[in-house]
């Protein structure tokens, strides 16, 4: 489901494993997907919500009726895994259906919510208000900031966000004053925003202090895969601040097992990304959110030997992952490799001088490292031109956008 960089990387680990093409759905196409001969995209208008969704896949179940294969879904957006999970009783008739029932997904997919629960298994968090839009309606100078700024503010609801237009609009705000915080405030809700946002103390330090975990758990809430990756640097692009483009793998049992304990906890199916990040002043990592689907920067998993297409097959096809053990990953530093998803020079020119950077700066020495898009089993001029061209224009992002974004932190 989707068309965008984690469809291709999905579809890749898939043909990578089994030698096979995958089919995506999805509303619009992407750069990443076009002219690819390893994954074919179907658009419909409307695909990514109701009724266009389920309308247009009760009719792609019909096609897959009578095959002898069974087909997996794989939900690669927000927006697509609530819309799977939905419909989760009439589409697992038909398909592999790798995901949590509705109700637990409405309880994780809203940030505010996740941290609720998060309290409830001691999972550190940073220090939270949230700001309703009755708050505002009664006057946007009433609303207390408790934190001393620079101050974190996101949107609670991300599904309700991506229909939100306006100058200076961002994933997520890092902001420096009152009267910027007023305004921001402000504009959101003016702008026919509905939900909570959500205030935080900003965790000091630059990109490189994030940590993003990618995991599955099997069909009897195991986990079966844990792959910790180590972010160098984050996109600066007001839309897509917070995608990493850069990542080490990284190995750390002891958040491991905390998240592993969480997860078989709640009784979590299938993939799921979290997002934290180090706050050295008590040395602790603090979660973000919990991503109900693999991560967008996924492919640093497959990249790394950890090969996410065939946990689902072994899970639900074979049935040889049952009595398989958890993969604990990149214990061996022999083996890693550095995922990149913009040019060289990028990397080298704004990720932050430290020892990770001279770690990467060695992979990449040694080339011990890939992309997501670049594939030599995928190649053609037109799919290699456009690839290229998306790549060349994080130029102007970084140098437009770095220094507001993401210097000084």
């Amino acid at each position: 489901m989707g068309s965008d960089i984690n469809v291709y990387g999905m579809a890749r680990a898939f043909y990578e494993r089994y030698g096979v093409k995958s089919t995506a759905y999805a509303s619009v196409q992407f750069a990443p997907t076009k002219y690819s001969k390893i994954v074919d995209v179907e658009t419909f208008p409307g695909f990514n919500e109701d009724p266009g969704f389920i309308e247009n896949m009760t009719k792609i179940a019909k096609r897959y009726k009578n095959l002898n294969k069974k087909a997996i879904l794989i939900a690669c957006g927000d927006g697509y895994v609530e819309l799977v999970s939905k419909h989760k009783s009439f589409l697992q008739k038909t398909f592999v259906v790798p995901y949590i029932d509705y109700t637990l997904v409405q309880k994780l997919i809203s940030k505010e919510a996740f941290y609720k629960i998060a309290d409830q298994y001691q999972l550190p968090h940073p220090a939270t208000k949230i700001i309703t839009k009755a708050d505002y309606q009664n006057g946007v100078a009433n609303i207390e900031v408790p934190y001393d700024f620079p101050v974190a503010l996101k949107p609670s609801d991300a599904v309700e966000w991506l229909e939100i237009k306006f100058a200076g609009r961002k994933k997520a705000f890092r902001i420096k004053s009152r009267a910027e915080f007023d305004d921001i405030v402000a504009k959101i809700y003016d702008n026919g925003y509905t939900a909570d946002l959500i205030l935080q103390d900003f965790i000091p330090g630059d990109d490189s202090n994030m940590r993003t975990l990618n995991c599955y758990v099997d069909q009897h809430h195991q986990v079966k895969l844990m792959c910790l990756g180590h972010p160098l640097l984050e996109d600066p692009t007001p839309a897509d601040i917070g995608n990493y483009v850069a990542i080490l793998p990284e190995y750390n049992q002891k958040v491991y097992q905390q998240i592993q304990h969480f997860l078989e906890a709640i009784h979590y199916t299938g993939y799921c990304n979290f997002d934290m990040k180090y706050d050295r002043r008590d040395k602790t990592f603090k979660l973000f959110e919990i991503n109900l689907r693999q991560g967008r920067s996924s492919f640093f998993v497959t990249l790394n030997g950890y090969n996410l297409a065939q946990y689902p097959v072994e899970d639900y096809i074979t049935g040889t992952l049952k009595d398989k053990p958890t993969v604990y990953g990149n214990q061996d530093p022999k083996r890693h490799q550095l995922w990149l998803g913009v040019p060289v020079k990028v990397f080298k020119t704004y990720a932050q001088n430290n020892a990770d950077k001279k770690r990467a700066l060695e992979l990449l020495a040694a080339k011990r490292f890939g992309t997501t898009v670049f594939f030599k089993q995928d190649f053609n001029l037109k799919r290699y031109a456009l690839q290229k061209y998306a790549f060349y224009l994080y130029n102007g992002r970084f140098k437009s956008y770095f220094k507001e974004n993401k210097g000084d932190m």
